[in-house]
């Protein structure tokens, strides 16, 4: 059961996903993009070209008689964001409680070593990585995001 009304290609690409037994990173190595943009386009939350949607039909083994009705959603433009309630799901409501934590610490340290302005969320990139750890392997989040100052005029 999820907690957030997934997409139905979301859906049905992620349980071809599971039944093709094909990982994040197996699709990050046949497209070379990175497995967290690929999931964000499994989920809506990015568009793909026509020739990464193409890879990914093919990795996953998808017909092409098959793929007219998986490339018009994939390249399509989505609409981003949970939405405006706060995430019920344990794991996404940990980064949610991570920005009420440190939210303004982080706000607060960026303007310090870079001024007034934002990371970028456009011009951007999330790296997940396992930290194995005798007591207790760690995930590893890196954000990485170009820092837009705001302009005077």
């Amino acid at each position: 059961m999820t907690l957030v009304e997934l997409p139905a290609i979301t859906e049905e690409l992620l349980a071809l996903k599971q039944e093709r037994g094909v990982t994040f990173a197996d699709l990050e190595k046949a497209l070379g993009r990175d497995e967290v943009w690929i999931a964000a386009v499994f989920y809506r939350q990015a568009s793909a070209s026509l020739e990464e949607a193409k890879l990914i039909l093919q990795t996953l083994g998808i017909a092409e008689e098959e793929e007219e009705l998986f490339l018009s959603e994939l390249t399509a433009f989505p609409s981003k964001g949970l939405g405006p309630t706060v995430p019920t799901d344990p794991l996404i409501y940990r980064f949610y409680e991570i920005m009420q934590v440190y939210g303004m610490p982080i706000k607060e340290v960026i303007h310090e070593k870079f001024g007034d302005g934002i990371m970028s969320a456009i011009d951007f990139t999330l790296d997940v990585e396992k930290v194995e750890d005798p007591k207790g392997d760690r995930v590893q989040v890196t954000m990485n995001g170009k820092f837009l100052p705001y302009k005077k005029w």
